[in-house]
């Protein structure tokens, strides 16, 4: 019997860091809590596209290796789009195990597919003259310079904690398999895809090729969900309405703005650059792309009664 596809509607959700662990142990036990509410938006009809971070977990995979490799001459170091190659899969392979066994305890005839996602970058984006996500192990500051002679790689002091390898934040261009994310969700699957922003790759005629870089995941869900026409894009994080002047006295909780009353709130400052600010961008970025389709911020547990208006701050056109 084929699946179907609800009849509510199509949402690309970006789930935040609180919805995964640092560790594999401790993040199967949290997917199966965040399994539970996407399941509930799939038992209303809601089609869903999924997509997810990876910091802690490509940078525990990089920091393994490299270990590994200074360790015991016998591991080679894992290049950087691999290792998020690597967490895209085991991510994708434990929130899609909790969202299906939690469908079948539910009687839901639907099934699951992760797509371990690449994403087009342009060489000539702005952010890869300026690379400042750190990732991998802390070393030697003769460790760095040397490791930088040999690779070509960029190095920089973090925090006085050591010297890391930093890679760039390139804007999303495009997503590689996007036609096979779309005709798995027309097909009625729910999608696991784009983690951690995607695998950033240059493309060159018809060839694409790994670049040590770090997609912000709520900008590629954002250009995904475009591209998809999605009727809504839900970036979900820790709280449940995205705030002004947050923790003074005068902290007022949002529960709609216009892409104009957004850019009028980023000129203030009202939002964290490491925190609301990348969240609120892609928002903007997804309604003036699609401007028939809203976008939602809220949390995971209230990410439902978001959908159906009763809470979480909604950005328009």
């Amino acid at each position: 019997m084929p699946y179907q596809k609800g009849e509510g509607p199509s949402v690309v959700i970006a789930l935040g860091g609180n919805a995964l662990g640092n560790t594999p142990q401790e993040q199967l036990a949290l997917v199966k809590n965040t399994a539970k509410h996407i399941v509930d938006m799939v038992g209303e009809g809601v089609n869903v596209v999924v997509s997810h971070g990876n910091g802690p977990q490509v940078g525990m995979i990089n920091n393994a290796f490299a270990f590994a490799a200074a360790n015991d001459g016998k591991t080679p170091e894992m290049p950087f789009p691999e290792a998020g190659a690597m967490s895209q899969g085991y991510i994708g392979y434990q929130l899609s195990q909790a969202i299906l066994n939690d469908m079948k305890d539910r009687g839901i005839h639907r099934s699951t597919a992760c797509i371990v996602t690449q994403t087009v970058v342009d060489p000539d984006d702005p952010a890869f003259q300026n690379p400042t996500k750190p990732v991998g192990a802390f070393m030697s500051e003769e460790e760095a310079k040397a490791k930088a002679e040999e690779t070509g790689w960029t190095f920089k002091e973090d925090a006085g904690r050591g010297w890391r390898q930093v890679v760039a934040s390139p804007k999303p261009v495009r997503i590689v398999e996007f036609d096979a994310i779309k005709d798995l969700m027309e097909a009625g699957y729910i999608v696991v895809s784009t983690g951690g922003g995607g695998v950033p790759v240059f493309e060159t005629g018809d060839q694409y090729e790994g670049v040590p870089a770090v997609i912000d995941k709520d900008r590629s869900s954002s250009k995904l969900a475009a591209d998809f026409g999605a009727d809504m894009l839900v970036i979900l994080t820790a709280v449940e309405k995205v705030c002004i002047n947050y923790g003074k006295p005068d902290q007022v909780e949002l529960s709609t703005m216009t892409v104009a009353e957004a850019k009028k709130y980023i000129d203030e400052g009202q939002f964290a650059p490491g925190s609301m600010l990348p969240k609120v961008e892609a928002c903007i970025e997804f309604v003036e792309a699609h401007p028939e389709g809203r976008a939602l911020i809220t949390s995971l547990e209230c990410a439902a009664a978001g959908l159906e208006g009763k809470t979480g701050t909604v950005i328009t056109a």
